[in-house]
């Protein structure tokens, strides 16, 4: 579907042409309460902790008035697949705390999508795939159990690319068995990038605060970038494995998106307990973080004019804020693709069928392929299974050969990073994140070698999407790349990045879904 204009879109919305049914439960059987002051497009989660704490602002509409336009708007773009019906009561607990002053943190009260392959236990937990359409998990992944400490309200579950974009040779990235198709919000029938596209596109159409993607490879950061929004893949291990439907243990992280720095910041504290993650995408901004900053820009040519002009420009931004720009060109890429996709069939071999033992349903890898033969549902945009049927066959992680595969694999891509950064004496690696949307095509499916991601995915390191700006309608982000555990420094000059970019780009808007007010 092509894009529309905000005018005919709003005359849609008052015809009831989207809406004559809705799989969403209604926040209220009237109109959330007016949000006074709050635009949810741009505000920040500070700001709605300081209204929640004078009062002006309850966590109980604020979610109500998010649960609402996933309804209104939900439905053009098929991001989020279901919400949890217990969001409302944990607003109210956290109103309730706010009242007598002992909130837990700056996520109390505050909504939160999660992708679907992040186990909750009173909601179902698929990967996209109908194999896990049944029962939920026994148990939430730790991430959810952090959250729910910090007072976060979980929203709902977020579409994905079905099984993290690791089951066909040529997959349409956010398309799952259960979830179907998202969409862009920028032009519909554009592609949201995977896996995390139904997180990011709830973002970009604010449907939720922050939302929760996971990335082996590229899954949190392209979303982000093609969606306009922010991204953080965390370095690997400060945000806890356990209960995500995995691929990788030497690659899977979960992390925060936002639709600003500062509540990725703030996100990743919670899911981290890093407490030192508090207070520096202000502080950055404040100081004007970038005087004297060296960032390396590798330039990636291959992903078009428009998008290297754009780096350009971006560059040039970046200097007029005081920040030293130099161009560079990562070492070992080549052998990194060569080496990295054999290492990941075994070890999702290994990992796949440590999960399924614990769900119910197929419960090993041969077994789902075989679930997925018998069920046309699985089949319905594209058929493939071919990295399942690889991995199947793949070297066991006990290996000689694959571990000396990931030993190179690991000190490469370390390498990559470290070399880069010691030779040129940067603060970071800047490359652009994703070039605009390609039109989604189940018979075609994704135009994707993005190749900026794998550096920092394959190490371990930490890497920070923040929006560059577009290329025509279409969202191209800046990826940020530092080393190992330097996360708080990445996404403080993230934020000073964020700041001096945002003053030079034109105002968010999202014609294809209208504006963000509730």
């Amino acid at each position: 579907m092509t894009k529309r204009s905000t005018t005919a879109l709003i005359a849609a919305l008052v015809a009831g042409f989207l809406l004559t049914s809705t799989p969403y439960p209604r926040a209220d059987a009237a109109e959330p309460p007016p949000l006074p002051g709050v635009d949810l497009d741009t505000v920040t989660i500070p700001e709605l902790q300081a209204r929640m704490a004078e009062g002006a602002l309850t966590s109980s509409a604020l979610t109500a008035a998010y649960l609402r336009r996933i309804e209104t708007v939900n439905p053009r773009i098929n991001a989020v697949l279901r919400t949890n019906p217990d969001a409302l009561r944990q607003a109210a607990a956290s109103d309730a705390r706010h009242r007598r002053g002992d909130t837990r943190g700056p996520l109390d009260g505050i909504p939160v999508l999660l992708k679907d392959n992040v186990n909750t236990r009173d909601m179902p937990t698929t990967a996209g795939s109908l194999a896990l359409a049944g029962r939920p998990p026994r148990d939430d992944a730790a991430l959810v159990t952090r959250l729910r400490e910090a007072g976060a309200v979980i929203l709902g579950k977020t579409n994905l690319s079905e099984w993290a974009n690791f089951r066909a040779a040529k997959p349409t990235s956010g398309w799952s068995a259960v979830g179907g198709q998202t969409h862009n919000p920028y032009v519909l029938d554009r592609n949201p990038c995977g896996s995390s596209a139904g997180s990011a596109a709830a973002l970009a159409a604010s449907l939720a605060q922050v939302a929760i993607g996971t990335e082996t490879d590229g899954s949190i950061v392209c979303p982000a970038g093609m969606n306009g929004v922010v991204g953080h893949k965390p370095s690997l291990g400060l945000v806890s494995q356990a209960g995500l439907v995995p691929i990788s243990a030497e690659q899977d992280t979960a992390g925060p998106m936002a639709r600003n720095v500062t509540d990725a910041a703030l996100t990743l504290a919670v899911l981290s307990g890093d407490a030192a993650l508090l207070g520096l995408p202000d502080e950055a901004t404040r100081t004007g973080g970038l005087r004297g900053k060296r960032v390396g820009l590798w330039r990636l040519p291959s992903l078009g004019p428009e998008v290297d002009a754009l780096m350009t420009r971006t560059a040039e931004r970046l200097r007029g804020a005081g920040a030293e720009v130099v161009e560079v060109t990562p070492p070992y890429q080549q052998r990194l693709a060569e080496l990295e996709f054999p290492a990941l069939l075994s070890e999702f071999r290994r990992e796949i069928n440590a999960y399924l033992a614990t769900r119910e349903g197929p419960r090993d890898l041969a077994a789902l392929i075989e679930f997925n033969r018998t069920h046309p549902g699985e089949r319905t945009c594209f058929a493939g299974q071919e990295l399942f049927e690889q991995a199947l066959a793949a070297p066991a992680t006990t290996d000689p050969a694959y571990r000396a595969q990931r030993a190179e694999l690991r000190s490469l891509s370390r390498r990559s990073v470290d070399e880069t950064m010691a030779a040129h004496r940067l603060d970071a690696i800047a490359a652009p994140t994703n070039p605009p949307a390609w039109t989604t095509d189940c018979a075609r499916g994704d135009n994707d070698v993005i190749p900026s991601s794998t550096p920092a995915a394959v190490a371990g390191y930490p890497s920070l999407s923040v929006p560059a700006g577009f290329v025509n309608e279409l969202p191209v982000g800046v990826l940020l790349t530092a080393g190992d555990h330097q996360d708080a420094r990445l996404l403080a000059l993230g934020a000073a990045v964020e700041h001096r970019l945002n003053a030079w780009r034109a105002p968010r808007y999202l014609p294809s879904v209208g504006t963000g007010t509730p």
